[in-house]
């Protein structure tokens, strides 16, 4: 933080927010009505969410998980055949019964989401191997953090924008505008930002060469422009952008988690991306196999939701 006393530190200051605020001014005079509505809507669903109590939000929650188990199917014949297919050895007991702890957890993480930061009030986090996120940016060429639609990651992306080094986290752009505007500030309230795909690459470049985190999430499908590695066993198309960026810039990759341990305890964890080769192949199935261990560790905090064998190996 620059301090009053550095006048032209503090004009830059003066001059990124008011660009901001001009910039969501602007956003919002270009949205659709409807998607005006959304942003309304959603602004206050984060209104009534942070002023429940924690014990009420998880009620809650548990509640809408159970309503949505039961009256809204869409996915969940996706999540069955996933698992299914992710793990053949279980029953089909066994898969509904973690169908429902995997409706819970992520709907808890969605209601937690909506009350940031009021929700960050009394949580627990454990942190594993913060030396190898250190260690890496004493290089200074920067970090591509690598991880995945696992455990509670946008609290991981909170505290990741607390660390003390720029990070920005490579999205995809929502079509309708309101939404989108709701989740980047909400997701940017620690200090992180976003940098959305199809923007110039330049961009995220200049954040590895100023040393800073660039992250990415690398478990969805990927379709003919993925490479395709090994996941539960299955070619699978995953995204190359991760390796390119390190293989381009030279900076390290670190892959990275929060997971969810216990109500209101959670552990972060940085492991390093070890690859046989330089080559994007081996460095992508590295950081694949690394999240194939944590899924089967916690098979109930995957986002297994998406079609993530929906592309076929020729």
């Amino acid at each position: 933080m620059r301090t009053m006393g550095n006048k032209k530190g503090y004009l830059i200051d003066l001059n990124a927010t008011i660009n901001q605020l001009r910039k969501s001014v602007i956003s919002r005079l270009k949205m659709k009505t409807s998607h005006k509505i959304t942003y309304s809507f959603l602004f206050v669903m984060k209104k009534l969410m942070s002023a429940l109590s924690t014990k009420t939000r998880y009620c809650f929650a548990s509640r809408l998980a159970s309503l949505s188990y039961h009256y809204i199917p869409k996915r969940k014949g996706q999540v069955v055949k996933n698992l299914h297919r992710a793990f053949p050895e279980w029953s089909d007991l066994k898969v509904e019964n973690h169908v429902k702890k995997i409706y819970l957890f992520f709907t808890h993480n969605m209601i937690q989401f909506f009350a940031f930061p009021k929700s960050w009030a009394g949580i627990e986090i454990e942190i594993s191997g913060k030396d190898v996120l250190d260690s890496t940016m004493t290089h200074g060429k920067g970090c591509v953090l690598v991880s995945a639609h696992f455990g509670v990651w946008e609290l991981f992306a909170k505290w990741m924008g607390e660390y003390g080094t720029r990070f920005v986290g490579i999205a995809h752009r929502q079509k309708n505008r309101g939404a989108n505007r709701f989740f980047q500030e909400q997701r940017e309230l620690a200090g992180g930002e976003h940098i959305f795909r199809k923007e110039p690459l330049e961009k995220m470049y200049d954040v590895l060469k100023n040393n800073g985190i660039l992250a990415l999430v690398s478990d969805q499908d990927a379709k003919r422009k993925g490479i395709f590695v090994d996941f539960f066993g299955t070619p699978s198309s995953t995204p190359k952008g991760a390796a390119l960026f390190h293989q381009k810039s030279g900076a390290p990759m670190v892959f990275g988690v929060c997971i969810q341990t216990g109500f209101q305890k959670y552990r972060i964890e940085f492991v390093p991306i070890i690859s046989k080769s330089d080559s994007t192949q081996d460095i992508t199935q590295a950081f694949t196999f690394i999240i194939e261990e944590k899924v089967r560790q916690y098979p109930e905090q995957y986002f297994w939701f998406h079609r993530r064998w929906k592309t076929k190996q020729d």
